[in-house]
């Protein structure tokens, strides 16, 4: 296999996807090496798709992708042991083409996209592992893979292969991950009939629900869970800090098992047959965890590079948008007729600062700090709002004013005024 490419890309998710189809399309020479059995293949969880990003690289994707439901509701809860108060936003707008989010199955959606890449012209090896790379001083050269005879070389190469990056970490250009600044995501995948779906959540014709919530439900951890409506599926998790997982010793699948036995939860999935359980781990760490971009020879790009927005819960249009940037960037340096050198590659690094991706990682780059540093976010107050929900809601003769001194006084026994003013302050900045 010792073979020249104008680039290597490592993995074929959505960043991986991006870059070498971006690339391929250009008329760039591409070899995309990806791990599993065949791309997707490692995973089985569902996802939400976020169009915009996609429409960039692909514009006509809805013609063909597998795409499960576009989105018409999203609901916001804060779950106590056994109610929840929320929010609904639900708009005919999203309702009508061009849908703005989909829910997709990433097993269906990747081995889609990998098919596109290959249509452009990219070669894609799966059931490969690259194991180092080749490197000529302090300039990565290609890769070393786990085939006989297996090195392979480019002018870059695109690591875009997930948040505990290997080859990153081992070539020094990324630091061993922290456990504070990843989160371990547990999900399943129950199966409903599709008209048992559509009554459940009231949506019909391809509509669906997404519902996040935090709360109770994390046992007092840094986290939040979720439930996506599939087509004929639901998909549901909960995901905590690693570091909360370690310091409380709490199993994954527990916490999961008692988040769907939550009473407002139950009855959605009741009557489902769970079919798939997948663990994952999500970079949580936002602003101040990104590595180095870019180097010698080499690009970093979605999970591997930590770009989650944690706070609006998005991570494959942030995975996409780096994999095309990084290939755009590759594709103007040879139209240039520069040398793949780090200082002409900090060009990529331009491009996703000046980009929603770090603008929106770097608006909320305290938030990871202000949750950790502060349990009460997620136990005292979702104990505080449902409870004076309830209050206000039970009609029993009580006055209204006396209601609302009977929850000031709950608020302010359980956090004080100054811990309340505090808590406020924080969340106000951490949003600024």
């Amino acid at each position: 296999m010792n073979e020249k490419f104008d680039a290597i890309v490592v993995g074929a998710g959505p960043a991986g996807n991006s870059a070498a189809y971006t690339l391929a399309k250009a008329g760039m020479k591409v070899l995309q090496l990806e791990r599993g059995e065949t791309p997707g293949s490692k995973n089985v969880q569902g996802a939400i798709l976020y169009s915009d990003a996609l429409e960039r690289i692909i514009p006509d994707f809805r013609d063909d992708a597998p795409l499960e439901r576009h989105l018409l509701e999203q609901r916001m809860w804060i779950l106590d042991d056994e109610s929840y108060v929320g929010n609904t936003y639900r708009s005919d707008a999203f309702n009508k083409p061009p849908y703005n989010r989909y829910t997709i199955i990433r097993t269906q959606f990747d081995k889609w996209f990998s098919g596109k890449v290959q249509e452009a012209g990219a070669m894609v090896i799966s059931e490969t592992t690259v194991t180092d790379l080749h490197m000529d001083g302090n300039r990565v050269v290609g890769v070393k893979t786990d085939r006989t005879g297996g090195s392979v070389y480019a002018d870059v190469v695109i690591l875009a292969d997930g948040v505990n990056s290997l080859l990153a970490k081992k070539a020094g250009f990324h630091p061993e991950l922290r456990p504070k600044d990843v989160a371990l995501a547990v999900k399943e995948i129950h199966f409903l009939p599709e008209e048992t779906i559509d009554s459940r959540f009231n949506v019909s014709a391809n509509a669906g629900v997404v519902i996040e919530m935090a709360g109770k439900i994390t046992n007092g951890m840094v986290g939040t869970g979720f439930l996506y409506t599939n087509r004929e599926s639901l998909t549901i998790g909960i995901g905590c800090l690693l570091s909360d997982f370690r310091k409380h010793g709490i199993a994954p699948y527990a916490l999961l098992d008692k988040m769907k036995d939550h009473p407002a939860i139950r009855p959605l999935i009741e009557g489902g047959t769970m079919k798939e359980y997948t663990a994952h781990l999500i970079p949580e760490g936002g602003y101040h965890a990104v590595p180095p971009l870019y180097g010698d020879g080499w690009m970093i790009v979605g999970d591997a590079a930590m770009f989650v927005n944690s706070v609006h819960r998005e991570g494959s249009n942030l995975a996409m948008t780096t994999g095309r940037l990084a290939a755009e960037t590759m594709i103007e340096l040879t139209a240039d007729d520069k040398p793949m050198t780090a200082k002409n590659l900090a060009r990529y690094h331009e491009k996703v600062k000046t980009s929603f991706v770090m603008k929106d990682l770097k608006k909320y780059k305290d938030m990871p700090k202000v949750l950790e540093n502060n349990p009460q976010f997620f136990t005292a107050y979702p104990e505080l709002l449902n409870r004076a929900a309830h209050e206000l809601l039970t009609v029993d003769g009580v006055e209204k004013k006396a209601k609302e001194r009977s929850i000031r006084r709950s608020f302010v026994k359980s956090r004080s005024w100054t811990g309340l003013m505090g808590d406020a302050v924080k969340l106000w900045r951490a949003f600024q």
